[in-house]
């Protein structure tokens, strides 16, 4: 129990999980309003509108900083991973997204012969990466959580 305790105590990890809740919940709300029906992959999936991604390590670089300050190493480690995944979910994570679409035009028209339709049994994921706007859409919302966490 003292574990519990004692995950349920840090603030800045219960920041990080609160800005990734929210922004997953947001993110599904704003899928069921575009395609009309619920999909529970979209309750945890990556891509799409906010980015959890950047709405969890926002929330985690906010929290330390009210916390720790902006001289700790808890701030620096946060604020250069929160970089890190921002840029590569508008980088190559979008990129990604981008050719796993064309694979996916490109078999259902079977434009590539040699390939048996067999050999895929599902589509391509194409929700992997963001636009900046979702990115940045993410960072607000960890920002505010991060700050409402600590005060």
């Amino acid at each position: 129990m003292k574990v519990i305790e004692a995950l349920i105590s840090n603030r800045v990890l219960v920041s990080g999980a609160l800005g990734w809740l929210i922004a997953q919940g947001i993110k599904t709300c704003i899928d069921i309003w575009y395609s009309r029906s619920f999909s529970v992959e979209r309750l945890w999936g990556s891509g799409g509108m906010p980015s959890s991604h950047s709405a969890t390590v926002c929330a985690l670089t906010t929290s330390s900083a009210f916390l720790y300050g902006l001289s700790s190493f808890e701030f620096a480690i946060s604020f250069l991973l929160a970089s890190i995944v921002m840029y590569d979910a508008m980088g190559v994570r979008r990129e990604t997204g981008k050719q796993a679409k064309l694979l996916n035009i490109i078999l259902e028209n079977h434009l590539f012969e040699e390939t048996s339709p067999e050999a895929f049994k599902e589509k391509l994921k194409e929700f992997v990466g963001h636009t900046p706007l979702q990115v940045f859409a993410g960072a607000i919302i960890g920002i505010l959580v991060g700050i409402i966490s600590v005060l």
